[in-house]
């Protein structure tokens, strides 16, 4: 078993055995673009992105790295007792850049004495050669993750959200990374836009067979400044309720592998743009809630993983 309280392997347990104490993620912007924004694949971005590209919570571009870690790490302080960080490279596209730029940010992330971990959201098809050679080399010195945004295996559904990049090139970016000994974090959107509860399932079960490091259920929220939110004031669709979102996330965590980190159960975008599902913004509620559904149907992370032995079942129980 690899939590107490839990009944799913979190990213906060993980860190706390890591490190011997909480680690907070601080959210960076290194200043970079994305081809699905600069014309390389489209100008309008992923149809659920926002203007500041899924960056909503960090920092100003305009800042040097050093500036934005040290006014993010005074923010966090001002609330929380904490010591130790996640340098989270989060705005954009965060391997869009020359390799030269990229060594700049990131070792200046990577310099900070209270950084431990240098976490790098981007797309699959922005992982040159080059680039993984870099990442390769950074992480001799620290911990760096690599977060990987595939949000859905169906392909309808992958073009209809205009992710510009395949499954076999999201496949072949993983077996790259691991090949690197970097580990890989992978997001996944539930509530999108005519995907059943199966073929939600079904994305989950295909990132647990990847044998990943991490895994980010993301709830699809609809914020006014992207084309998701143009659309859904246009023409409403249904949306997930708090209490199917709940029972859904039990679903997913009874299908991963336990040894896959936890890393994100629901999501919520900034209060001011936040269209729909309102219930999204009461993030304490909708984990509790998810805490109370596993332990009212007795279920854990695991429980129905194909590689999960029956002695593994039962020692949970």
């Amino acid at each position: 078993m690899l939590w107490n309280e839990k009944r799913y392997y979190s990213l906060d347990c993980y860190l706390k055995q890591t490190f011997g104490e909480k680690v907070y993620r601080l959210a960076l912007n290194g200043g970079m673009t994305c081809p699905n924004r600069d014309g390389t694949l489209g100008t309008r971005g992923c149809i659920f992105c926002s203007q500041a590209g899924s960056g909503d919570f960090a920092q100003k571009r305009c800042l040097p790295i050093p500036q934005q870690l040290a006014s993010a790490k005074m923010q966090m302080q001002a609330k929380r007792n904490c010591r130790k960080f996640i340098a989270y490279f989060q705005a954009y596209t965060n391997t869009y850049a020359p390799a030269d730029y990229l060594r700049k940010i990131f070792t200046e992330a990577i310099s900070d004495p209270d950084v431990v971990i240098l976490s790098i959201a981007t797309r699959p098809d922005c992982l040159s050669d080059e680039i993984l050679k870099l990442l390769a080399e950074l992480s001799q010195i620290k911990p760096v993750w690599v977060e990987l945004g595939l949000q859905t295996i169906h392909p309808n559904t992958s073009r209809f959200i205009r992710s510009g990049f395949t499954l076999d090139c999201f496949h072949q970016a993983v077996e790259r990374l691991k090949y690197l000994h970097i580990p890989v974090i992978v997001h996944v959107i539930l509530g999108l836009p005519q995907e059943t509860r199966e073929q939600m399932l079904e994305t989950v079960c295909h990132t647990g067979a990847l044998q990943v490091f991490g895994i980010k259920l993301q709830l699809l929220h609809i914020l006014s400044d992207t084309d998701l939110g143009d659309l859904y004031r246009k023409q409403p669709f249904p949306l997930l309720s708090q209490d199917t979102y709940c029972s859904l996330i039990a679903d997913c965590l009874e299908h991963l592998p336990e040894t896959i980190t936890i890393h994100r159960l629901t999501g919520d975008g900034p209060k001011n743009l936040l269209i729909a599902p309102l219930w999204s913004s009461a993030k304490r509620s909708v984990l509790n809630q998810i805490d109370q559904t596993l332990k009212s149907r007795d279920t854990w992370q695991g429980k129905y993983d194909c590689c999960s032995s029956q002695s593994q079942q039962q020692t949970k129980k």
